[in-house]
């Protein structure tokens, strides 16, 4: 069974804590392409657009006669074959929101917990309760604990006083275990969980 250490707000190994059997082996890649596809996806705004002929300005009427000039045929100076004409198969505003199954989302949150884990990026602290509320003891307690380049502390419950004082750590950030994805836990090199947001995580991946 995968264990993962404990530490106290010193930043002190004082024990270990045991993780479901459910994470242990490695991840399966395939669930966690479809999931962080779907995540990105869904952070597109869709909002480029471009003109087509029929909606750059200008253009109505025929540059020259048809026949007898010499040249080639042409209708209007806004062709997409001119400079300045419209665009052609360009993109237009589009929704790229798409949604997994349940079942697949929370079995890519597993995949990634796994990975975590098979990486040994996963520790864990008694809770953030008690820590004083300055960026400069969250700081110093990550140093202790050697979680360098960011890190995800999963909370049992929403920490608005946590969210305040990592705000200027760089690439740290919070997050309750009850909205934990995929996504957050694969785009953080560590993770810090909570015993609380440990069981609560416990629960989700065994259900």
């Amino acid at each position: 069974m995968p264990e993962i250490d404990l530490h106290n707000l010193e930043g002190q190994k004082i024990g270990s804590l045991p993780l479901p059997k459910s994470l242990e082996g490695p991840a399966d890649k395939a669930v966690l392409w479809q999931a962080v596809r779907m995540y990105l996806a869904n952070q597109r705004q869709g909002t480029a657009d471009t003109k087509t002929r029929g909606e750059v300005s200008g253009g109505g009427k025929k540059p020259w006669a048809q026949k007898h000039t010499g040249r080639a045929r042409a209708g209007s100076i806004r062709s997409p074959l001119w400079r300045g004409g419209g665009i052609v198969f360009g993109p237009h505003p589009r929704e790229y929101r798409y949604q997994l199954p349940a079942q697949i989302r929370r079995k890519a949150l597993v995949e990634s917990l796994k990975a975590k884990v098979s990486d040994q990026a996963v520790k864990a602290v008694e809770s953030f309760e008690q820590l004083q509320p300055k960026t400069k003891a969250l700081g110093r307690l990550l140093q202790e604990m050697k979680v360098e380049k960011g890190a995800l502390l999963v909370t049992d419950r929403p920490s608005p006083l946590l969210v305040r004082i990592s705000r200027n750590l760089p690439r740290v950030a919070v997050k309750p275990a009850s909205d934990l994805n995929c996504y957050d836990v694969l785009s953080h090199h560590q993770m810090v969980v909570t015993s609380e947001g440990l069981k609560q995580l416990e629960a989700r991946v065994s259900c």
